[in-house]
């Protein structure tokens, strides 16, 4: 299943990160601010139960989360800047992380870390990592979590290209994606057209 968000605030907040203007520390902050609004969309169908407590009026029965086990996992490095906002929103959901990155020349994705909750199948995850490109990151990071026992995940980008959409449905059909937008392509070199560049070092700095 794909949901691509469509709200003004976000379509407004992803065009100031497509500015190659825009510098390091108000793109970072954009892309936490995005992460939230996404997970709004990505959590809406969690689960409550009532929970019977007084106001200062008057008691009664309020809808309060079930306690369902939630984690947050990051595709490093650029999924970082997503859990640590969304963590804010939910602060008892447990953070793992899962180190990828794209061999330049063959674009396929190479594991170098992984460190994950033990209690991961029991969880319900949410994989975040800011560019859904090619998918073979995101694919990767997909078969690790279910060879952890990972059953439900849902996959949050900030902006996803359509070949990297089909090689998740492709090889992972039962894994929701929620995104800011799809754009139109991949180039030779596998960054989405027109896109923001490259997340990671727009988010920190690098080159």
């Amino acid at each position: 299943m794909l949901t691509v968000v469509e709200h003004p605030l976000i379509k407004h907040k992803l065009s100031l990160m497509r500015d190659e203007r825009t510098g390091v520390k108000e793109f970072r902050e954009l892309a936490g601010e995005l992460s939230l609004l996404l997970a709004y969309e990505a959590m809406r169908d969690l689960e409550t139960v009532p929970v019977q407590f007084s106001t200062p009026v008057q008691s009664g029965e309020f809808p309060m989360l079930s306690g369902k086990k939630l984690a947050l996992v990051a595709i490093l490095r650029a999924g970082l800047v997503m859990t640590e906002a969304i963590t804010d929103l939910i602060p008892a959901a447990k953070v793992g992380h899962i180190g990828m990155y794209r061999d330049p020349e063959t674009l396929q994705p190479v594991a170098y870390y992984s460190k994950l909750p033990e209690d991961i199948g029991s969880r319900r995850v949410f994989l975040t990592d800011p560019m859904l490109a090619t998918g073979g990151s995101a694919v990767a990071a997909i078969d690790k979590l279910k060879e952890m026992g990972a059953e439900r995940i849902t996959l949050m980008c900030i902006l996803a290209a359509p070949e990297g959409i089909a090689v998740i449905r492709q090889a992972h059909p039962d894994v929701e994606i929620v995104t800011a937008a799809v754009d139109e392509c991949l180039n030779d070199h596998g960054y989405i057209v027109p896109g923001l560049g490259d997340a990671g070092d727009r988010i920190y700095g690098t080159k």
